[in-house]
């Protein structure tokens, strides 16, 4: 116990210290995107380093798996240049229970991250999405998926200011077509002066064609069911567009993870399709198996004794082999979303091929 504890207090050290690292990295790389992505009369240094320390968050976590790796690297360097690695292994303990102790800290640190790190990085990345659209004097998202259906909002133009409030029992995959929907036409000083039902409503370019509609004058009259009137077919002016509409959904990762399910169900309940955020859902699950097989990846090449030589040498293959496994996630993850693989596949898959595959490997140098 007391080894796999000093083995776990190394191996967090340089964790620690390479997340560092990078957060200090990137901060000043973020730092300097701020200043050139806003005029001076947005943002001053001090709005720059809110929303740099807003905005890294997601970026550190997004490279976990290598930084972990870079962190075994470290580790097992460490180790074998001040010869602990011989002593440990002359001791008579094999290669794999020198690494159990390394596998349990990168389970425990991936479970603590998918846990807690990811509902920080969403509230984190929410609040610079926040702020950086009032520094940039933009609207918030057009579309809101919650248990009544879908809401959405778009200006008018027959009002200046105005604006449109609309809400759909249910929609089509893209969101271009909406069932059972409402428009409440919202004047800025007088409140909502309109309100149309239609059994349907179809996204076409500058306009939403709305069937079965039945329109009532709320601000122009004080008997406005008596004044309603009803049209088979009626046109709403709209400057929404697909790509405008799909893009305002966000990325699954804006989403804690805890009330991520209850957002799919709601997703779907709507009619949308909710496989991205399954894929990145079951990826988020399986990511304490991606950090786990980067430290035996790290250790298949790194864990040997200096004097065998080409150190260099090894540390660029498990690099090289750590970003091969963060690249065939991202394009598991680019199938999954795109429904060509199952979503299991999709995000099990990379991880349970790494650690079979690195296990081997230490199996291998092992037994010789």
């Amino acid at each position: 116990m007391t080894l796999a504890f000093y083995l776990a207090r190394r191996f967090l050290r340089a964790l620690l210290m390479v997340m560092g690292a990078f957060w200090g990295i990137l901060f000043l790389i973020e730092m300097v995107e701020k200043i050139r992505s806003f005029s001076a009369d947005q943002v001053g240094l001090k709005e720059a380093a809110l929303l740099s320390a807003l905005s890294v968050p997601a970026s550190v976590y997004t490279i976990l798996p290598l930084i972990m790796i870079l962190a075994a690297v470290v580790l097992f360097l460490g180790l074998a240049r001040s010869s602990e690695l011989v002593v440990i292994r002359a001791s008579g303990l094999s290669a794999m229970r020198m690494l159990a102790t390394p596998v349990i800290v990168a389970l425990l640190f991936g479970a603590l991250m998918v846990a807690v790190g990811n509902p920080i990085v969403s509230a984190t990345t929410k609040r610079y999405e926040e702020m950086a659209n009032r520094y940039r004097q933009t609207g918030a998202d057009t579309v809101s998926i919650g248990r009544e259906g879908v809401w959405m909002r778009q200006g008018t133009e027959e009002i200046p200011g105005g604006q449109a409030v609309i809400r759909a029992t249910r929609a089509n995959l893209d969101a271009t077509e909406l069932y059972d929907v409402t428009f409440m036409i919202v004047a800025p000083d007088r409140g909502p002066i309109r309100r149309i039902d239609a059994t349907s409503a179809l996204l076409t370019p500058g306009a939403w064609k709305l069937t079965q509609a039945k329109d009532w004058p709320i601000g122009a009259s004080t008997n406005p069911e008596r004044d309603a009137k009803r049209a088979d077919s009626l046109n709403i002016a709209t400057d929404l567009t697909a790509a405008r509409i799909r893009d305002s959904f966000g990325t699954p990762s804006a989403v804690p993870i805890w009330d991520l399910p209850k957002f799919i169900a709601s997703l779907e309940n709507a009619g949308f399709s909710a496989r991205r955020h399954q894929v990145w859902f079951n990826m988020e699950l399986a990511q304490p198996l991606i950090l786990a097989a980067m430290v035996l990846i790290g250790a298949g090449f790194t864990m040997r004794h200096v004097r065998f030589g080409r150190s260099g040498a090894m540390v660029l293959l498990a690099l090289s082999a750590g970003l091969a496994l963060f690249f065939l996630r991202n394009i598991a993850q680019v199938l999954g979303d795109n429904g060509q693989i199952p979503v299991i596949l999709a995000a099990w898959a990379p991880p349970a091929i790494a650690l079979m595959l690195s296990t081997a490997l230490i199996l291998h140098l092992e037994d010789g």
